[in-house]
């Protein structure tokens, strides 16, 4: 039986402010608790709202670590009471309620999967939020379907380009938004049937004229603000719009008769308050239908970059600058 040690290296947030304020330090271990497990993590992934939160601006809930990071991938290295799924030495992808910037945390047993083969295990860190935000918004709340049309604006990021690939796996046709040339081209590799670039093209016309007028079924925004009626005008009667981020603004007028003309419903949730029964079920729906996808190759983590734990202020520096493709990644012991 493997001895843990009694302490670990995380990555605290010493006061609100920019990326320089992530420090290391060392903490005791955590214990699993009730249908937990402890995870010896292989890599983390790096998220806006772990951004967020180092700013101040997004804090974790009671009861949550207040150590950044909220998906992880490794082994698991001991269970709690009533969790009895996974044996020490499993490799396993979590999303947690907070502690993944660290050399050890612990998951609900139901929010952890295992890693599909052949996927590397460092890598599987990069599905978890993604493919749970994506999974409950697109395919739960927004009910999206095969043979539907789907826009994914930031198609470029962790969660576009898992949007693309899952929606284009399922039979739905994908375009997408992104600020560049490179990010474009990055988005049809995907599975994009069409990327606009948002700074020289207008989103609405290019939709309409990519859908002989229509529009899409499917909205799945994270800038809100401005965009708000613009993806409006974007959906087809029926349509629907789910809001997962709102990175330009929170607020924003509608023309509430469009709405009513077209019949459109908008849906938005946020993933980490919800209930650990609720993510669970979102869980098993993963497994069941997306775990396969990522066995087949048709799904896969797109990694921008690896860098060591202890340089997590340039991890959020990379996120923060715009220029990533896909996922950043912690690693444990990495050089």
């Amino acid at each position: 039986m493997t001895t843990l040690p009694a302490d670990m290296t995380v990555i605290e947030i010493a006061e609100p402010g920019g990326p320089e304020v992530l420090r290391p330090a060392r903490r005791p271990l955590p214990a699993p608790g009730l249908g937990e497990v402890l995870i010896e993590i292989a890599a983390s992934g790096v998220n806006r709202p772990d951004t967020m939160q180092r700013e101040g601006l997004y804090p974790p809930p009671p009861g949550a670590s207040d150590i950044p990071g909220l998906e992880v991938s490794g082994t698991v290295v001991a269970s709690g009471p009533g969790a009895h799924r996974y044996a020490a030495g499993d490799a396993v992808c979590a999303l947690t309620h907070g502690g993944g910037y660290a050399e050890y945390c612990v998951a609900p047993e139901g929010q952890t999967l295992p890693v599909p083969a052949p996927l590397p295990l460092v890598d599987a860190a990069g599905l978890p939020e993604t493919c749970f935000t994506v999974w409950t918004n697109l395919f739960e709340r927004a009910r999206l379907r095969a043979g539907e049309r789907l826009l994914v604006h930031g198609g470029s990021s962790g969660i576009g380009t898992t949007a693309i690939q899952i929606a284009s796996a399922l039979g739905v046709r994908v375009f997408a938004t992104a600020g560049s040339a490179e990010k474009c081209a990055a988005c049809e590799a995907l599975g994009a049937e069409k990327a606009i670039d948002y700074r020289s093209e207008d989103f609405v016309a290019a939709v309409k004229s990519l859908t002989g007028g229509e529009g899409v079924d499917v909205v799945l925004d994270m800038v809100g603000g401005s965009y708000l009626q613009r993806n409006i005008a974007a959906l087809r009667p029926e349509g629907r719009l789910a809001q997962i981020a709102v990175q330009e603004a929170s607020k924003s007028q509608i023309d509430l008769f469009a709405l009513m003309r077209k019949r459109l419903t908008i849906v938005g949730s946020t993933l980490r308050p919800q209930s650990i029964d609720s993510k669970a079920r979102i869980g098993a729906a993963l497994e069941e239908t997306v775990w396969p996808l990522v066995g087949q190759g048709l799904v896969r983590p797109v990694i921008d970059c690896r860098l060591p734990l202890e340089q997590a202020a340039a991890a959020h520096a990379r996120m923060e600058d715009g220029a990533h493709i896909g996922k950043i990644l912690l690693e444990r012991g990495h050089r």
